[in-house]
């Protein structure tokens, strides 16, 4: 078992930034690709950003490409979202999730992923 704790989410105008983390207990983080999804009011939750366990590759949405920037600390056993440039489209509830994956393996759909925190609330103003 892996629980998985968001924190950093509020309210901040459009044009700021937000750093969402994630913290980690359980199972050894570093076996475990992760990743950010996002879930509007209405709408799907979908894939933000992802990291491998490597941390060597990433992935992003093309909706936050360029605005935001996924990292790790393994020895920490947390994973950050930097979100930068926010626009009121970025509202959302923010998730954390990890999937058990191979060394350099990014994850993005949701069945990929074995685990899920409980969210974060991102509220972005115009």
């Amino acid at each position: 078992q892996v629980q998985l704790v968001e924190s950093g989410g509020g309210l901040v105008q459009a044009g700021g930034s937000l750093r969402l983390s994630c913290a980690a207990s359980g199972r050894t983080f570093s076996n475990y690709a992760m990743g950010w999804f996002r879930q509007a009011p209405g709408k799907d939750r979908d894939v933000v950003a992802a990291i491998s366990w490597s941390g060597a590759r990433t992935y992003y949405a093309d909706s936050v490409k360029g605005r935001c920037t996924i990292s790790r600390d393994n020895a920490k056993n947390t994973v950050y979202l930097q979100l930068n440039s926010l626009k009121p489209e970025d509202t959302a509830v923010y998730y954390c999730a990890a999937g058990f994956k191979g060394f350099h393996t990014v994850a993005t759909r949701r069945d990929e992923f074995d685990y899920w925190g409980q969210g974060t609330q991102v509220t972005v103003s115009s």
